[in-house]
């Protein structure tokens, strides 16, 4: 056999990368995304160096964890563009957004430290804001001077807050800052 040919993953290898993702999401999401690994590999009846194997870095398995997810948001977003009412599909995306982002205690600071890895998820991100800002702008619903930049900055300080005060308070301050970005 000539070339890289490369071989499929054996089920077994399949299934410990599906449980150690199911894991680390359950574990990131009681402890945040500075959790032990062991404590990851453990849940998933794994050794730390099967979990070593699949993601060699805490970055990796944080990336991996991300993509998925990162697909249904953007799959939401998508289908928020032929939502009737532009102004509730914009306060939807920022509120799903900031959902997303808040998921695991550190996410905001690990996106933040890893922007450029994580470029083409935030220009995807990015657009579906600005098409929805767009969208509500031309149909009178937003103010006039409200960026998608505006929004974004919104996110990551909703999110932040969301770590670092309680889910309520959080959506209290995302809710009154949507309504002065929304026209009425």
């Amino acid at each position: 056999m000539t070339g890289t040919a490369r071989r499929r993953p054996r089920a077994d290898a399949l299934r410990n990368r599906e449980r150690l993702l199911a894991e680390a999401d359950a574990v990131f999401r009681e402890e945040g995304t500075g959790a032990s690994l062991e404590g990851v590999a453990r849940r998933a009846g794994v050794a730390i160096g099967t979990l070593y194997g699949h993601f060699p870095t805490r970055a990796a398995l944080v990336a991996a964890l991300l993509d998925t997810r990162n697909q249904e948001l953007f799959a939401y977003g998508d289908g928020l563009a032929e939502h009737p009412d532009p102004a509730q599909a914009l306060a939807d995306w920022v509120r799903a957004v900031v959902r997303h982002a808040a998921a695991y205690q550190g996410l905001a600071a690990t996106l933040a430290a890893r922007a450029d890895e994580l470029r083409d998820s935030c220009h995807r991100l990015t657009g579906i804001g600005d098409h929805l800002v767009d969208r509500a702008r031309r149909a009178g619903a937003l103010r006039g001077d409200t960026t998608g930049a505006d929004l974004f900055t919104l996110m990551n300080a909703a999110a932040w807050a969301r770590e670092h005060d309680t889910a309520d308070q959080a959506d209290r301050l995302l809710d009154l800052a949507l309504t002065g970005m929304i026209a009425q």
